[in-house]
């Protein structure tokens, strides 16, 4: 009887499994004219199940045995509806309407308002309360990215483009494709959750995407958009954003009907050509108000980087009483140094869950988790679980890269690779730098260039400093890296050399071990004053010797780690015997009148002594960071910290031990400090901050170069640093007692200089800038500036006072490179 029993359950198993198998309906979705429509969305009614077609139109969708009905909606087009009965793999092919937006019932008085506007002013009305109508909901993300180069030169660099990039015979070919799944969960207000089911890259088999499902999240019911993607300086207004009638010009192009529903297609265009806003279609329900869709353009006139034209094409799908994106596409197209690309990224959503039960504790910091076996699933899985089908020329891309990919495996492709890669010239060596790549064994030899091993200054007189690096890369992120370099001046004849090394052993934990020892000729000023080739030209040429050195022999052992999410500590153990030096020559191309070289001594111009006595110091410092919100996403190889929105602290304590290893040297140095850049204020910018004070505890020995020093300037051109005085003296006031000092910078991103004509196309960014230090020899400095920027260089203007008093004023420009 047990053995009829089981008999039967296995027999009803088998009839249940043959009544619920799946098949493929796939087709092509084309309009009345046979053209081809991209990424239309395809669901089984009446679900949140369902696919998007592709570029060309092709979809392909499992369906349950027995008889279903599919939708088929895109923007602009009809829905249609099809149902079938299905009992084995069908292709079905099918034909949208172009939707037919009519104004027969829409009377347009002259010089009267175009109705588009109370369409507009009744969506704006609603768009907090849809903004904020969904408390949490889940579900599942297909992301697909792709871009390709369309044109571009034959060389570049006197390098082969075509070879170089594995394009075709035209320089044509795709550049990157990647595809990921992932389960994405959402409560208000802002907290966020995903998990990436596969991932797959083109060429890259053991890679793992960088596709994030909160990355394409745009919601057009907020006021500005795209605030800090790299698109753009400034944010974008929303065509529904409260002030959107300040910036849009509206025309009601028609309306149409379906199911009961009246959708009017509204065109936006901006009041002002360089206004942050878009331009295109979008498309606004009457009597609710809500958007069911966009098709938006941002062009370079509305001052995006990089590329010509962004296109945001956005479907949604009714879930429940709610509409959810159902699709959302970013197009892109450009035009770079004479490298023509285009590609898109396409989110799709689909079995979405509007009432979610989030356990207690399911949101943390960890925003996006990405396991090992995310990019092992096979191209089976693929077949049967990619929404969006590959176009032909994916699917060759990936047929070929993957195939190039395991070749690049092997020991004799990348030592043919490498035999090509590094092969010696003269440029390499004096000009850039010379590498030698052992890839297979995961590790690099690179010699620095000659042209920027030589200078100059007035301690060492003509010098060369060289160095190697070599980099040794392991498993899970994990690195080495070790440097010999050294240094000799000809004039003092001065030889020092050194050896750096570090270990990045845990990319999970964010854990290194440094440990460097040797000799070298340093900067009093630890933070460093300026470059090398900065001051040689500042020395031969202008007869200005602003660096002041000395002499240190020096071991040094340091650890860093993660603690907890966003706090970090560090630990450093140091040993030097310290040095002060002169002078050796007075030697420039050019002798000023007005102007002469300064002795070493940057407290005393004109004495050349030594200003300090040789010393030992040994110390301990340590060091602790901490982020409030610090998010992160967790890889199997790394853990990635995502840019927080509150401010970042860092204390750091370091105790000078007096008499250990015949150390001259007793102090304790407390310094606080709490910053934050690019802190959003919409179309005005952004806002970086920096605030800083500290105390010597006890100072009963400390020797100049231990003294807190701070980021001075006394050149006309230097890099820019958030921490860095315009006009403040390199050396002057650094201080072994207390300070405070405070930096504050705008960046107005273009909200001034765009409404001037002209000037626009430049799309400059203006700042203005404050600086503060006091401390017991510099009560209350203060600097002023003004000036614009734009990419690596900037120019401004401004203004130094020292308790009141001005003492300095002028230019300064800026470099990034």
């Amino acid at each position: 009887m047990k053995n009829l029993y089981l008999l039967l359950i296995a027999a009803l198993s088998t009839l249940n499994a043959a009544f619920a198998q799946q098949f493929e309906v796939k087709g092509k979705i084309t309009d009345s004219d046979g053209n081809n429509i991209p990424f239309v969305s395809v669901f089984i009614k009446g679900t949140t199940k369902g696919v998007s077609a592709n570029t060309d139109g092709q979809y392909a969708i499992n369906v349950d045995r027995g008889v279903v009905t599919l939708s088929f909606t895109a923007v602009g087009y009809k829905t249609a509806y099809q149902t079938i009965d299905v009992f084995n793999n069908i292709t079905l092919n099918k034909s949208l309407d172009t939707e037919h937006y009519t104004l027969n019932s829409v009377v347009i008085k002259a010089n009267g308002e175009d109705p588009a506007y109370k369409i507009v002013r009744n969506a704006i009305k609603n768009r907090k309360a849809y903004l904020e109508e969904i408390f949490a909901y889940s579900s599942d993300v297909y992301i697909k990215g792709m871009q390709k180069l369309v044109g571009a030169p034959k060389k570049f660099f006197g390098r082969d483009i075509q070879k170089t990039l594995n394009l075709d015979t035209n320089r044509n070919g795709i550049l990157y494709l990647s595809e990921s799944q992932s389960k994405f969960s959402y409560m208000k207000p802002d907290r966020i959750k995903e998990e990436m089911i596969s991932s797959k890259i083109s060429g890259s088999n053991n890679a793992f995407s960088f596709n994030k499902a909160s990355d394409m999240r745009i919601n057009f019911y907020e006021n500005l958009l795209l605030a800090n993607t790299g698109l753009s300086a400034r944010s974008f207004v929303s065509p529904i954003a409260d002030n959107a009638l300040f910036y849009y010009k509206y025309k009601l192009l028609g309306k149409s009907e379906e199911n009961g529903l009246v959708v009017n297609k509204i065109e936006v265009t901006p009041k002002r050509k360089n206004d942050p806003v878009f331009r295109g279609i979008i498309y606004i329900a009457d009597a609710t108000w809500r958007l069911m869709g966009t098709d938006l353009n941002l062009t370079k006139d509305a001052g995006v980087n990089l590329i010509d034209t962004l296109n945001i094409a956005q479907h949604f799908i009714k879930i429940d009483k709610y509409f959810m994106p159902g699709n959302l596409k970013f197009e892109f197209n450009g035009n770079v140094l004479g490298f023509k690309f285009k590609g898109y990224f396409i989110s799709f959503y689909s079995n979405y869950n509007i009432n979610p039960k989030f356990e207690k504790g399911y949101f943390t910091p960890e925003i996006l988790k990405i396991t090992k076996q995310v990019n092992k699933k096979d191209s089976t899985y693929w077949a049967n679980n990619r929404p969006i089908p590959l176009t032909e020329e994916e699917r060759k891309d990936y047929i070929k890269k993957d195939s190039i990919a395991l070749r690049k495996q092997s020991k004799a492709y990348l030592d043919s690779l490498e035999k090509a890669n590094n092969n010696f010239t003269p440029g390499k060596i004096i000009i850039t730098s010379y590498s030698i790549n052992d890839r297979y064994n995961k590790r690099s030899y690179t010699f620095d260039p000659l042209l920027k091993s030589v200078f100059y200054n007035t301690v060492e007189g003509m010098a060369i400093k060289y160095g190697v690096t070599y980099r040794k890369r392991y498993e899970n992120n994990q690195f080495l890296t070790i440097r010999p370099e050294a240094r000799y001046g000809f004039k003092n004849e001065t030889f020092t050399a050194n050896l750096s090394t570090y270990y990045y052993y845990d990319a999970i934990k964010r854990a290194g071990i440094g440990l460097n020892f040797g000799s070298e000729i340093a900067d009093l000023n630890n933070y460093g004053t300026m470059t090398l080739l900065s001051n040689t030209i500042n020395s031969l040429l202008f007869e200005r010797n602003f660096p002041k050195f000395y002499k240190r022999e020096f071991i040094n052992l340091n650890t860093q780690r993660e603690l907890a999410n966003g706090l970090q500590a560090s630990l450093s153990l140091d040993y030097s015997s310290n040095t002060a030096l002169t002078n050796s020559t007075l030697y420039k191309f050019r002798d000023y009148d007005d102007r002469a070289f300064t002795s070493n001594n940057p407290l005393n111009p004109t004495n050349d002594a030594p200003f300090f006595p040789t010393y030992q110091t040994a110390a301990v410092t340590l060091g602790i960071t901490y982020t409030f919100g610090q998010k992160y996403i967790s890889r199997p190889d790394a853990k990635i910290y995502t840019e927080s929105k509150y401010p970042r602290l860092n204390l750091r304590y370091k105790k000078a031990i007096d008499g250990i290893f015949g150390s001259d040297t007793d102090y304790d140095l407390i310094t606080f400090e709490a910053f934050q850049e690019r802190i959003g204020l919409g179309l005005f910018g952004y806002t970086s901050f920096v605030l800083g004070a500290g105390k010597f505890l006890n100072n009963n020995k400390v020797y100049y170069p231990d003294f807190k020093h701070f980021r001075g300037n006394n050149a006309q051109f230097f890099p820019p640093n958030l921490r860095k005085f315009r006009f403040l003296d390199f050396y002057q006031y650094s201080t072994n007692q207390h300070y405070l000092e405070a930096h504050l910078e705008h960046n107005f991103s273009g909200f001034i200089l765009n409404k001037i004509p002209l000037i626009r196309k430049l799309k400059l960014e203006e700042i203005v800038g404050f600086s503060y230090l006091t401390q017991p020899q510099k009560k209350n400095y203060t600097e002023y500036y003004f000036g614009i920027q734009r990419l690596l260089i900037g120019v401004s203007y401004g203004f130094a006072f020292d308790n009141g008093k001005k003492v300095n004023q002028g230019f300064r420009f800026a470099y990034d490179f």
